[in-house]
């Protein structure tokens, strides 16, 4: 056994480590059924370890009705029948520790689906009852309470409450499916104490925790007293007023999931995916007495643009630095337009969108992309990131260079985004199609069977499969490999030095080690910036064409244009 493969007790393993998201109904389907499963994940163990990861990230494997694509929880403790079994996680986690893998799992604090054995036995007792104060149930307005407690929108589009026929309403900020819990309920703390426990002593590494921000509310028990959501919109989010949104008292919930996390040798880690308005608020959650990290998701919604991305880089290594925690960055993940994509559609003037959220309202045209251009970016872009002090996050099918499928028919569409808001919101099924494998077959390798994947592939999916990728030395597979294989030799203190480049659009900073990284933003060549060319440093990885150089080369006179250049010395 290698040392890759050896997990030691270290307690900050987090702080720096290259972390994988599955999404495990569309990364490896063992069974057959089109649908993704624990032992498909377990197959592809080697697959993973090549790549050169530190941990991975499961999306929700839980029972499920799908209606938020598994984030619809029915039980907390257990595995979808259509994923597997428990015995079948133990087996995956066991694979994965052995291979020097560590796991994160996902928590959905704010809801439970609507098939959840709490939320069966809310409709089935009366108002007022402890069962019914689990969630959040208030009664209508009108005479007869035929009215919704509010005007509030869900997130997923349509109103936020639902009528349960004897005059009450439950909130569901998501989907209808998705029942809010009721956070000021101590029982309900208890419960996810009791999941936590459950899923450390089976030896999880930690947890990715779900819209961290929103487990708060404060809702009159008098509809009449319940503000409306212009008078909601208005509120400043900072101030903790909102009566949902980024409520203070949250952390003295997250106060008691630490202790729990502590308890454990190596504690468990947590990350907050916190969806907040400023980065104070972001910081609160990673300090070390709450979850101990968030994510950063400023470069997720970020141009290709040098401005932008520096300025990005030193407010959240500061915000880091504050919190005593590290920072975390991250390009795509299963919500949002691959960045491949994003990098290769403008932004449309005018419309308060971006680039790919407009391009997949109209359709998703693949004529629309500039492909090579947004691949070779998003190239560049994820060196970049890895070469950063923090904790790196790369999703499924990103070390390929997959595209988004903006062209889904709506007839294969499956996210609530698209069902309750048609002709305002896509879904995001395009970034959740079943990734390539094999350049032939039904469903490009994801099945072992000619079953039809639950969401189709296009056929240009084949020529970015594993196998295509697999020994070409200039695929994107082969740059991440590489580049995950040198960050872990490199990688040291968590400081960085920006270097003066004397150019528009460059970038450079220098880690501790002395490895240097390069990015020239702009279309053309850039001169390399004196302070390396003088150096005598040596090339050791370009996301560009060269990246198939697997020993130190000369260090060229200039930068190619969107390219990332990594050097020593």
């Amino acid at each position: 056994m290698t040392d890759r493969q050896i997990l030691t007790a270290d307690a900050d393993w987090w702080r720096q480590a290259a972390v994988y998201q599955i999404y495990p109904r569309s990364f490896a389907d063992a069974s057959g059924d089109g649908l993704g499963d624990l032992r498909g994940i377990a197959d592809r163990v080697d697959y993973l370890r090549e790549l050169g990861i530190d941990a991975v990230w499961l999306s929700p494997f839980y029972p499920s009705a799908l209606a938020d694509g598994g984030y619809d929880v029915d039980d907390y403790r257990d595995v979808d029948p259509r994923l597997g079994t428990l015995e079948d996680f133990d087996a995956m986690l066991a694979a994965l520790h052995e291979a020097g893998i560590r796991v994160i799992v996902d928590i959905v604090p704010n809801h439970t689906s609507d098939r959840h054995r709490w939320f069966r036995e809310a409709l089935a007792s009366p108002k007022g009852s402890k069962e019914r104060g689990r969630y959040v149930f208030r009664d209508g307005r009108g005479e007869k309470g035929e009215e919704p407690p509010s005007d509030w929108i869900s997130y997923f589009g349509g109103p936020a409450w639902e009528p349960v026929g004897d005059g009450q309403w439950y909130l569901h900020l998501f989907a209808k499916e998705q029942p809010d819990l009721n956070w000021d309920e101590p029982e309900v703390n208890e419960e996810f104490l009791t999941t936590l426990r459950f899923w450390s002593d089976r030896g999880v590494d930690g947890f990715r925790v779900d819209v961290a921000q929103l487990l708060l509310k404060d809702i009159p028990e008098d509809p009449q007293q319940i503000m409306s959501k212009a008078e909601a919109d208005a509120i400043d989010r900072t101030t903790g007023e909102h009566p949902f949104e980024e409520r203070p008292g949250v952390h003295e919930i997250y106060a008691t999931w630490r202790e729990v996390f502590d308890s454990y040798d190596p504690p468990r880690t947590a990350v907050a995916e916190a969806w907040v308005s400023s980065p104070e608020q972001r910081a609160r959650f990673a300090r070390q007495d709450s979850l101990g990290q968030s994510f950063n998701f400023d470069l997720l919604e970020a141009d290709f643009d040098a401005e932008q991305f520096r300025s990005i880089i030193e407010k959240n290594l500061a915000i880091s630095e504050a919190s005593g925690s590290s920072t975390t960055w991250v390009l795509s993940n299963h919500d949002v337009v691959r960045h491949a994509t994003r990098y290769g559609l403008d932004p449309v003037a005018g419309t308060g969108r971006k680039g790919g959220a407009q391009w997949l309202l109209e359709g998703g045209a693949a004529d629309a992309v500039r492909a090579d251009a947004g691949l070779r970016r998003a190239r560049a872009a994820s060196m970049l990131l890895m070469a950063l002090p923090g904790c790196t996050y790369m999703y499924q099918g990103e070390e390929l260079g997959l595209h988004e499928v903006g062209d889904l028919d709506p007839d294969s569409r499956q996210d609530p985004t698209f069902l309750r808001n048609p002709g305002v919101d896509v879904g995001r099924d395009g970034c959740r199609v079943p990734i390539p494998w094999s350049r032939g077959g039904a469903s490009l390798g994801f099945g072992e069977t000619d079953a039809a994947p639950h969401l189709p592939q296009p056929e240009w999916f084949a020529s970015s499969s594993v196998e295509a990728e697999d020994c070409d030395p200039a695929s994107t597979l082969s740059l991440y490999r590489r580049a995950l294989e040198l960050r872990r030799i490199l990688q040291a203190d968590e400081e960085l030095e920006w270097l003066e480049t004397g150019a528009e659009g460059v970038l450079a900073f220098r880690r501790p080690s002395g490895w240097v990284s390069v990015t020239n933003f702009g279309a053309e060549p850039a001169p390399l910036p004196e302070a390396i060319s003088e150096s005598g440093a040596e090339l050791l990885l370009s996301s560009g064409p060269e990246t198939g150089e697997q020993t130190p080369a000369e260090v060229p006179g200039e930068v190619p244009g969107e390219t990332t250049l990594w050097l020593r010395g």
